[in-house]
């Protein structure tokens, strides 16, 4: 990974005790609660490798949960994560897998909330930095350093044309782009990292694309008071 900035090296603000198994677990979560969009119902999180072996006594379980509750890094609320989780209805299960993970600190992320369901998985990589590697059976890779995209859509020629038009339109600089599809013709995600947060009326825009299925919006600067 080629590091974008100081913080990724020197590491968060956070609640200890491991950048890696803590501050990285809270970002996974907060992608993944992002992608859903809502506050979830169940949550199912798999642990592989190193995760898998220290999640308890290096508080990955606590550091996860309170991602999945929009908790950023140096929330106080870490500690009580999941006891906050479940008086708000939110039931929580721990799985550890026995195989290994794309990484040692490896989490898989199932949150649904009705019929609405999200399925991430994602990679502590130090730091508090993350890499998530695939969303919804879909094999992409970002960072959510910046302000991210997730673009759901039907397979087509000009439609990434049309999405990169809009960026431009409303003064959005692109600094990472990826897109994966299940089928030529088929659904597809594009993913899109922003240098700046992306305007409510950018978002607006890119849902009457035709072929449009759905939008996320992952962004791990906003606090999550305001959200």
């Amino acid at each position: 990974m080629r590091f974008k900035d100081v913080f990724s090296i020197i590491g968060p603000s956070m609640i200890g005790p491991s950048s890696s198994h803590t501050a990285g677990a809270v970002r996974l979560g907060r992608c993944a609660r992002q992608a859903l969009g809502l506050v979830p119902e169940e949550a199912i999180i798999r642990f592989y490798g190193s995760f898998a072996d220290t999640y308890m006594g290096h508080g990955t379980d606590m550091a996860i949960t309170a991602g999945i509750m929009d908790y950023d890094t140096d929330d106080d609320r870490i500690r009580n994560s999941i006891q906050l989780a479940a008086e708000q209805g939110i039931a929580i299960s721990f799985q550890s897998e026995l195989r290994p993970g794309p990484h040692p600190n490896t989490a898989a992320i199932l949150l649904r909330k009705g019929e609405r369901t999200v399925r991430m998985t994602g990679c502590s990589i130090g730091g508090g930095n993350i890499e998530l590697v695939g969303v919804n059976g879909f094999d992409v890779k970002f960072t959510a350093i910046y302000p991210t995209l997730l673009i759901y859509h039907r397979d087509r020629s000009g439609i990434l044309a049309e999405i990169t038009d809009i960026a431009k339109h409303y003064g959005i600089n692109i600094s990472y782009m990826e897109v994966d599809r299940k089928a030529r013709n088929g659904e597809a995600l594009t993913v899109i990292e922003s240098d700046q947060p992306f305007k409510p009326e950018a978002v607006a825009r890119l849902k009457l694309l035709p072929d449009f299925q759905e939008i996320s919006v992952i962004d791990l600067t906003s606090r999550e008071e305001t959200r």
